[in-house]
């Protein structure tokens, strides 16, 4: 039995409704001991701050640092990975926290609380777009299309982040007053699919 085929893709895009912010702290000891302590004073005022917010990882990290084989001193370093769901709040947050003076902060980058009906729709764009190439072969071909014999999942699918203007606008203000020209923008999300189906050709 004949077959044809093909390969579909599908996008649809939707606004990112959760951010991810790192933000990592450091402190210096002439021990080990030393730098965790000095760690801990720092942080001290940053955990109240994460008290809202959902925390999705700590992680501690102490070692010697070392200069031509010999010893000079320790370093502590805490790193955050932290989910804002109410983006209302997320200037605030990113305000507090520079004002805290952490090492760096990277953010924040842009997700999606819940993708299934996203990747839904993608799949069945993917779908459509398969069957109407299948559709063209075999009209190419003089034959008519059959049944389906089998679809799968290829490589290609997932979402990504993009910039569009007109995006909702977090302008940093406050007592961090230096980065409140930095008109951080939230994006929106290209989720995209991509399927490989099988279909039987009639004469």
């Amino acid at each position: 039995m004949a077959e044809v085929v093909t390969k579909g893709t599908g996008e649809v895009e939707r606004i990112a409704d959760r951010a991810q912010v790192d933000v990592t702290f450091e402190a210096l000891g002439a021990e080990r001991t030393e730098a965790v302590s000095t760690l801990n004073q720092r942080i001290s005022a940053v955990e109240p701050l994460l008290e809202d917010f959902e925390v999705r990882s700590r992680q501690l990290s102490v070692h010697d640092n070392w200069d031509n084989n010999q010893r000079v001193g320790s370093r502590a370093t805490q790193q955050y990975v932290i989910w804002v769901k109410d983006l209302d709040r997320l200037d605030g947050l990113l305000a507090e926290l520079v004002q805290a003076e952490p090492s760096w902060v990277n953010g924040p980058s842009w997700t999606l609380v819940d993708d299934t009906e996203a990747i839904r729709e993608a799949q069945k764009e993917a779908v459509a777009d398969a069957l109407r190439r299948a559709e063209g072969y075999a009209a190419a071909l003089g034959r008519r299309l059959g049944p389906l014999l089998r679809i799968g999942d290829t490589e290609g699918g997932g979402y990504s982040p993009r910039m569009m203007s007109g995006a909702a606008s977090f302008d940093m203000a406050g007592p961090a007053g230096m980065v409140d020209q930095l008109n951080l923008k939230a994006q929106q999300i290209t989720v995209s699919a991509s399927c490989t189906a099988a279909w039987s050709l009639l004469d």
